[in-house]
């Protein structure tokens, strides 16, 4: 099965909580969560090979183990088979040093990780709402 959002997250804690809170918006079939930088690097990697569609949308965390996350959007945006794919730094950081340096690197969007339960469910519900519903998808 196609899945619609590709979610780069290394902290378990996190990502638990993502996922169970996408899986109240009835999505969580349709994510594929890695744990690190190079495990979302082999899976860019292998779009197109074997009838791997790419994702509709990267939650990216940008603090990663191994490939970071800039180096991940990086290489999503300088690869013209991937470039078109919408890049959402999903992150705790908000220090300007790293949302410039994100923006620098042609992210689509940043936003900053909510500490309290209910607002991490109203901002997902918002990101995948816009980015799978409401956003029109350049055409291939």
């Amino acid at each position: 099965m196609a899945k619609d959002i590709l979610y780069v997250e290394d902290d378990a804690d996190h990502a638990e909580l993502v996922l169970r809170r996408l899986e109240r918006h009835a999505l969580r079939e349709r994510v594929l969560h890695v744990e690190d930088g190079e495990l979302a690097m082999a899976f860019l990697a292998s779009i197109g090979s074997e009838g791997v569609p790419p994702p509709r949308l990267v939650l990216l965390d940008l603090r990663l183990p191994r490939v970071d996350g800039i180096q991940v959007l990086d290489h999503i945006k300088s690869s013209e088979s991937l470039q078109e794919i919408p890049v959402v730094v999903f992150t705790t950081s908000a220090a300007d040093r790293d949302v410039k340096e994100a923006f620098a690197h042609h992210a689509n969007s940043y936003v900053v990780k909510p500490d309290d339960a209910l607002e991490l469910d109203q901002v997902l519900g918002e990101l995948t709402h816009y980015w799978l519903e409401r956003n029109v998808a350049c055409p291939a």
